[in-house]
């Protein structure tokens, strides 16, 4: 079986979390084969034992890629736009020549059903995957369409599959640099902002119910559905459960509905 090639991007402080995620994965998608691609700039020795650590659990690759700042010398890097915010789309020029494609998740997610058909799936020319997280209205993608100078919906770059073999081609750092350097102050979400403005018209959609699930909005995909997507619902096709915003389930006071599954899984990483 074809391993899948996990991307993700942190520094020390989300280590936890990356544990949760990993560990929700291995339980939820038996048996599958990950390689994990973990981009940093200053990750220490002892950080990146503690990933090897968790992918020797359950059998699988580590694979840290330690980001050169020299790359980004042409980049606006300032405390609001850190060279951080370029690894997901620069991806293809950081990773490893062989690797053609890559699925990056954020480290606020949970794996509840398994990945690989996302994995598989034919991006149809396309240079990404992702889902847009529409609400109840139409409203934020209007606002974002807007901004940005846009006509599709405002995707989340939480969850990217990406073709690297193309991004190759057709994705030039220059370019993303000179849209920073004209565009930085319109920028709210700067990673987020530039998958759309520059490449939205290169994303193939995903189902967020299905792929990137934003938890905090259980009513919102309930109505939307017809009451379809109910808990069961979720906990029998979704495959991402993304806990998107400020607060977050691991911190005090998170009172959002699937905090306390996400507080299983911090106790099922904690005795692995």
């Amino acid at each position: 079986m074809e391993p899948i090639q996990l991307l993700v991007t942190l520094d020390g402080r989300y280590l936890p979390q990356l544990g949760v995620l990993l560990t929700s994965l291995a339980v939820n998608d038996p048996g599958v084969p990950v390689e994990l691609y973990l981009m940093h700039r200053a990750l220490s020795p002892e950080e990146l034992d503690r990933a090897g650590q968790m992918c020797a659990r359950f059998g699988w690759k580590l694979h840290p890629v330690q980001v050169d700042k020299s790359l980004f010398a042409a980049a606006p890097v300032t405390r609001q736009y850190p060279q951080e915010m370029y690894y997901r789309l620069l991806a293809p020029h950081l990773l490893p020549q062989h690797v053609e494609r890559v699925l990056y998740l954020d480290p606020d997610i949970l794996v509840i059903n398994p990945l690989r058909p996302l994995w598989e799936m034919d991006l149809k020319g396309r240079l990404f995957a992702a889902a847009a997280h529409t609400g109840t209205t139409e409203l934020a993608n209007s606002v974002n369409r807007v901004r940005l100078g846009t006509d599709h919906d405002y995707y989340n770059s939480g969850v990217l599959l990406i073709d690297l073999a193309a991004g190759r081609r057709r994705i030039v750092p220059g370019e993303v640099f000179a849209y920073v350097a004209e565009h930085g102050k319109e920028l709210l979400l700067p990673d987020q902002d530039l998958l759309n403005a520059l490449y939205g018209d290169d994303v193939l959609p995903l189902e967020d119910v299905v792929w990137n699930y934003d938890a905090r909005n259980y009513n919102t995909y309930l109505l939307r559905s017809g009451r379809v997507c109910d808990l069961d619902w979720v906990m029998a096709h979704t495959a991402v459960l993304h806990f998107c915003g400020k607060s977050k389930p691991w911190k005090k006071r998170y009172v959002h509905r699937f905090g306390v599954l996400y507080k299983h899984y911090m106790r099922l990483a904690a005795r692995i």
